[in-house]
């Protein structure tokens, strides 16, 4: 599990190095940051979004994770939960669900957060999950430099997300096909869509409420190559 305990230790120096410069960074460069972290998740959910194996699949459960999240109020519950914990110098707003649902969300859904775990849990060099530390490290500077201390605590369902994966990964790949990392990917990259929507604050969309759709779509792929 080394390649996710890395991928961790680099959220948590990127978010302590971004906390350190949010405090000698001009409000303004710090809102124009927003905004390019906004794009950039954009720019990473819109390929993402493009090859979904199923689409009804994905539109299926996106549709009923949508519904199942809002009846259980998820938003609300994180936001409440989140309340006890925040303080004044928590970000450039204070928003700690935001920061830390975002950057989680960031971290955690994606093809290389699939694909990287499942390389080591195989016996495989952990290249893919290297890469992406790098990368994660970097945009953990970026959002703590905006969102504050929220942002390292990422490193904690990147942690039991992505070391389940490997932990798990050989009974995984039994069950895991193409098709079903395709369609997972595809809506992770429709959740981050609404994210990079939310943070360029255009439209707020409640993308917490949504989070369901991702083990649905897992779910609903199994019993299509069931039926197939």
């Amino acid at each position: 599990m080394i390649g996710t305990v890395v991928n961790a230790g680099a959220i948590i120096v990127g978010s302590l190095a971004g906390v350190l410069l949010h405090s000698r960074l001009p409000r303004a460069i710090a809102g124009t940051l927003f905004q390019a972290m906004g794009l950039i998740t954009i720019a990473v959910a819109i390929p993402m979004t493009m090859h979904p194996d199923n689409f009804p699949i994905v539109v299926a459960a996106l549709a009923a994770g949508a519904v199942l999240g809002q009846w259980v109020d998820l938003d609300g519950r994180v936001r409440r939960l989140s309340a006890r914990f925040q303080r004044p110098d928590c970000g450039a707003s204070g928003r700690f669900a935001e920061g830390f649902v975002t950057a989680s969300m960031l971290f955690c859904v994606g093809s290389m957060a699939i694909l990287g775990p499942i390389e080591e849990g195989t016996g495989q060099p952990p290249v893919l999950l290297y890469t992406k530390s790098v990368m994660d490290g970097i945009a953990a500077m970026l959002f703590a430099s905006l969102f504050g201390y929220p942002v390292l605590f990422s490193f904690v369902p990147v942690l039991l997300y992505q070391g389940s994966l490997t932990l798990f990964a050989t009974f995984m790949m039994r069950f895991a096909s193409e098709a079903m990392i395709a369609d997972l990917t595809s809506s992770g990259g429709i959740l981050l869509l609404g994210l990079g929507i939310t943070i360029l604050e255009i439209k707020e969309i409640r993308v917490i409420n949504m989070l369901p759709a991702l083990p649905l779509v897992v779910i609903l792929s199994c019993l299509a190559r069931l039926w197939g």
